[in-house]
């Protein structure tokens, strides 16, 4: 719990003896959840750049069941915190937050209401009784007093309060939404997003929204992560999870991280609870999600979106049911691929207009027009330099780890004599069919189906023993230094790996080096996707069950869901591999 001890500076009744700055207003930002700090965060810094005049300090109000992460927030921002129980001995010029249901102490200082979402879309339950009440709604009891304003990012907005909370008459200001308009001027540079990510120019990245709550996404179909991951090909697609941060404040990051442990192992880039998420939104293919704000943001920006989930306490007549009357929604039990790949194909730019014309007006222009609410309400003329334009927004750290095992089903087929393998990876830990259950033993045939086969194979950091004693191909998960050091590791990983049938190691930037289980060592050249050692090694993995030769043959690779182009493999055994 925070201190109990009052803050001296900047807000302390003898502050003026201890501060620096000579401030001539002070703006108390209330913080009561992680989602309605961070905007306040994202917006606040460029509003308030270079100003000595507004003193800024931050009052935590721990009372909600989401405040687990807020202090943490605030202390990594390098914030000034008091304790909530100070704010009624301080006097304020204005108090900013994002959370609707601070209990704002008596006074005649304004408050200012930014939405830390999309209007007023969503039914939450109400903190002080036992009904529900309307996300984003400060309570009567403030409005009465004539101190709160309402931001809005639309009018319908605006029509809506009144319709619910005729007390609101006079207390909106249209302002727009600074998220959305960091975001749309973010698109250009979505391949900055994508490199940061690590997504391949060839891969799609389907990003799964969810909001919190029982009939939320995840609070529907927790296994959704895994079950696309599994069903997806590898090569071609990559899965990111945006949850709300409610969710992560209510049920930490420990046990978000197990329940989705399947899915981590399997590739998820699961984004953390602030910031990051935008980005992964602009370098999207593909949104999943619900009707939180993140999937109308994702729409509204131009992306395909499936609905996997629309609560009841979804609002009507809002832009997120405009939303859900437009988008596809995805059948999580059926066919994920082809959904997928249905609603690329026939996505329209324009498809969701009508949500995005029902969400956002002055686009472009929040940060100027909240900045003018700002200084009005702090009665302080407007700093002389311009208003400040949508930032981009930041490069993303990779939020995920390497995926180090794969079940790996190929199929050969032979034209003019030059064989082509059509390979298709799935993470282990993701397998729909249980990976484990379902490889080849090492050394052993198909004898009704020799052209395809299932095999596990594992990276050399794989943490899992039984899997690594199970895998038909081991890869080492660094290039080796030199061909020399290939070798030994190839035949030390066949001794370590008794049940393998074949070793990996990439020698060079275009060649692989695949010992064998026979003594053979077989070098495979390639150029392009080709040179991903877990390609190449599948490719000789096919010939030896389809018996195809390895000595000077040139193979075809399909790499399953990249597209028609073919890459071409040159085998031919390394003079080095003497079985000595």
């Amino acid at each position: 719990m925070f201190g109990s001890q009052p803050l001296r500076v900047p807000v302390g009744q003898d502050a003026h003896r201890w501060s620096t700055f000579p401030a001539e207003r002070t703006l108390v930002v209330a913080a009561r959840t992680v989602t309605s700090t961070v905007r306040i965060l994202e917006t606040l810094p460029g509003l308030l750049r270079g100003d000595h005049r507004v003193a800024v300090v931050f009052a935590y109000d721990h009372t909600s069941a989401f405040n687990a992460g807020v202090l943490d927030l605030l202390h990594a921002a390098g914030c000034r915190v008091m304790p909530w129980e100070q704010l009624k001995d301080v006097r304020p010029d204005l108090v900013l937050t994002a959370s609707e249901n601070v209990e704002v102490p008596e006074g005649d200082y304004p408050v200012l209401v930014l939405p830390h979402g999309i209007g007023f879309q969503k039914l939450v339950p109400d903190a002080r009784s036992p009904r529900e009440r309307l996300s984003g709604v400060v309570p009567d009891a403030l409005l009465e007093t004539g101190r709160a304003w309402l931001a809005v990012s639309h009018p319908a907005q605006e029509e809506q309060l009144l319709a619910s909370h005729p007390k609101a008459a006079g207390r909106t200001l249209l302002v727009g939404d600074p998220c959305f308009d960091e975001i749309v001027a973010s698109l250009p540079r979505r391949d900055d997003y994508r490199d940061a990510l690590g997504l391949a120019a060839h891969q799609r990245l389907v990003v799964v929204s969810s909001t919190w709550g029982p009939t939320s996404l995840l609070g529907r179909h927790p296994d959704l992560p895994a079950r696309l991951l599994g069903q997806l090909p590898f090569d071609a697609y990559r899965v990111a999870a945006v949850v709300h941060p409610n969710v992560w404040s209510a049920h930490a990051a420990w046990q978000i991280r197990a329940l989705q442990a399947a899915a981590l192992d399997g590739g998820l880039l699961l984004m953390p609870a602030v910031h990051a998420w935008r980005a992964a939104l602009v370098a999207a293919d593909v949104v999943i999600g619900d009707h939180g704000s993140v999937t109308l943001y994702g729409a509204s920006a131009g992306k395909p979106v499936l609905l996997a989930a629309l609560g009841r306490d979804a609002v009507a007549g809002t832009a997120v049911h405009d939303l859900a009357a437009a988008a596809p929604r995805l059948d999580p039990r059926g066919d994920v691929l082809g959904q997928v790949e249905d609603v690329v194909r026939e996505h329209r730019p324009d498809r969701y207009a009508a949500a995005a014309g029902h969400a956002f007006a002055e686009r472009g222009q929040a940060l100027a027009r909240i900045r003018a609410a700002l200084y009005q309400l702090l009665r302080l003329p407007e700093p002389s330099a311009a208003p400040p334009a949508p930032p981009l927004l930041p490069v993303p750290e990779p939020p995920g780890a390497p995926v180090a095992s794969w079940q790996v089903t190929t199929a050969v087929s032979s034209a003019d004599g030059q064989p082509t393998v059509v390979v298709q990876r799935v993470p282990a830990a993701v397998c729909p069919t249980g990976a484990k259950d379902t490889v080849c033993p090492a050394g052993a045939e198909d004898a009704e189906q020799p052209s395809s086969c299932t095999h596990l194979a594992c990276s050399d950091g794989e943490r899992d023993t039984r899997l690594l004693e199970s895998a038909s191909v081991i890869l080492q998960q660094r290039c080796a230094p030199t061909t020399v050091g290939a070798l030994r590791w190839l035949r030390d990983t066949l001794a370590r790996f008794p049940g393998s049938l074949a070793a990996v190691t990439a020698v060079r930037a275009e060649s692989c080096l695949v010992a064998l289980r026979d003594g053979r060592v077989v070098e495979a050249v390639a150029t392009g996707l080709g040179r991903d050692p877990g390609l190449a090694a599948a490719v000789v993995y096919a010939g030896l069950r389809a018996r195809f030769p390895l000595d000077g043959t040139w193979v075809t690779l399909r790499i399953a869901g990249v597209g028609d182009e073919d890459v071409f493999l040159r085998l031919r055994p390394s003079p080095l591999g003497d079985g000595d």
